[in-house]
């Protein structure tokens, strides 16, 4: 039964009872009558009314036959993660943002300052059908450099720290595995990726959003991001998009 019929339904035993508790007071008949004639009203705008509200959670249901899940990861500037993990098969979305400090929605100029607590990072959005979240993790780890603490090439501070936010026990799980089977035998040093819960995250501002597919002439886009994206290819040409 759809929404429309539900209310149609509950709004025809409301008048039904309505009806019967007057016929014994005359000074309500009036007010019934008008009560009715604003059902009629409601009944003819519902269809308007509802599609932003009742109508969209429905469609939402509808549509989440995929059963999309979440990954959050700082590797350093967020435009190159960013520009990498656009390019996987299986990630539907991307938010470049800030997890992990203690500002309430920080901008770009604090974070940068390093007192904020805050790392930069992606939200991935993603369908556990087409990719795992350990293949997201292994994709992580190989293209950025997860052995420097607070630093990632030239780029250095808190904010750039290697960092997995995990959303549940599974994921924490998964990461501490992928991370020691890792450790020493793919890298020349010590991993140094911090594993911590995602107690928060805050949307980096719009022009951050995609950053390397709208600037590509911008000249840390062609010196690092562009590299970042090579060595992708390069390591997961079959997984690319």
């Amino acid at each position: 039964m759809s929404v429309h019929d539900r209310f149609h339904k509950s709004l025809a035993f409301l008048l039904s009872r309505l009806r019967n508790a007057v016929t014994r007071h005359a000074w309500l008949r009036s007010l019934t009558s008008q009560f009715t004639r604003l059902a009629a009203i409601l009944c003819l705008t519902l269809p308007i009314l509802v599609p932003s509200t009742i109508i969209a959670e429905e469609s939402k249901e509808v549509q989440g036959d995929k059963q999309l899940k979440e990954a959050t990861f700082g590797g350093g500037c967020f435009w190159c993660t960013e520009a990498v993990f656009q390019r996987l098969k299986g990630v539907e979305k991307i938010v470049s943002g800030y997890s992990g400090g203690h500002v309430v929605n920080p901008t770009y100029e604090q974070v940068c300052g390093k007192k904020t607590g805050h790392v930069e990072v992606i939200q991935i959005t993603y369908d556990p059908s087409e990719v795992t979240f350990e293949k997201l993790l292994i994709v992580f780890f190989k293209t950025h450099d997860p052995t420097t603490k607070n630093r990632q090439g030239a780029d250095s501070g808190p904010q750039y720290r290697s960092v997995v936010f995990y959303q549940d026990e599974g994921q924490k799980k998964v990461t501490e595995e992928v991370r020691k089977k890792l450790d020493d035998k793919v890298f020349n040093g010590k991993i140094v990726t911090d594993i911590d819960p995602l107690l928060n995250f805050y949307p980096a501002e719009d022009y951050h959003q995609n950053y390397f597919n709208d600037n590509p002439g911008n000249s840390y886009c062609q010196g690092v991001v562009a590299s970042k994206v090579r060595k992708f290819i390069e390591l997961f040409g079959d997984d690319a998009k």
